[in-house]
């Protein structure tokens, strides 16, 4: 599960692989430590023909059944405790932190979110997967350079839910990226599975506008070989500004 990368790259970097998107602005500065929660810049469908880049938090709403088995588990220890419980009034006040990665496409939670409408481009320079037994945080990137790509990215608006505690009811736009079975190089270090990554223009272009019946053949592992790791145990990704 890949929940830290970085994007340390220019606007310029973002239009050699998908050229029409509006920009805010304001700069964009470089990310070299993006983390679950966090804000970071995404290029979203945003009305018919339009796609913009925006600052979104990181993690979309997980699903009832997932909210529903960590309220039981509140409640359950709560009531050991001796106090009463409404669970009614607990289960839409249990924190989500948001779901990073999105991997079953089949599942009825992701699939109102699969359509041209919510889908995006989540610009990186490098991905981080962790394993102890090799040192920690294992960076990749297409090349020492780590040069620009993009996951392929869904989000949501205006979601409302508690993402911490001490902050209540948020409403807010979230996003998140889909992962896939891993190919050579990140299996080697995490087994289960890596994000889907987007490195040519008409990838970029078949994420943003394809059907999803011809998008969902993207959802595949990168070649053997395309990635390389670039950094071990560190939490920020500092190389390759650009």
């Amino acid at each position: 599960m890949c929940n830290l990368y970085s994007m340390t790259k220019s606007i310029d970097a973002m239009r050699k692989l998908f050229a029409k998107f509006d920009v805010p602005e304001t700069n964009l500065p470089p990310l070299p430590g993006i983390f679950p929660d966090y804000e970071a810049p995404i290029i979203r469908n945003h009305g018919e023909g339009v796609a913009e880049l925006v600052m979104t938090r990181w993690g979309m709403p997980s699903s009832k059944l997932a909210l529903f088995e960590a309220a039981s588990k509140r409640a359950d220890k709560l009531r050991a405790k001796g106090k009463v419980v409404d669970f009614d009034a607990l289960l839409p006040m249990e924190p989500d932190s948001g779901t990073t990665n999105v991997r079953n496409t089949n599942s009825a939670h992701w699939k109102r979110w699969l359509g041209v409408d919510n889908r995006c481009l989540v610009p990186f320079s490098s991905f981080s997967e962790f394993n102890r037994d090799l040192g920690g945080d294992i960076w990749f990137a297409l090349d020492e350079d780590r040069p620009l790509a993009f996951f392929a990215g869904i989000w949501a608006p205006q979601w409302t839910s508690v993402r911490k505690v001490s902050k209540g009811l948020e409403t807010i736009d979230v996003f998140a990226f889909l992962t896939t079975t891993p190919n050579a190089e990140v299996g080697a270090v995490h087994p289960k599975a890596m994000p889907v990554i987007l490195t040519t223009p008409e990838e970029c272009e078949a994420w943003m506008t394809a059907p999803w019946e011809l998008a969902r053949g993207l959802q595949r592992p990168l070649p053997d070989g395309t990635l390389e790791i670039v950094a071990r145990g560190l939490k920020k990704d500092e190389a390759g500004y650009v």
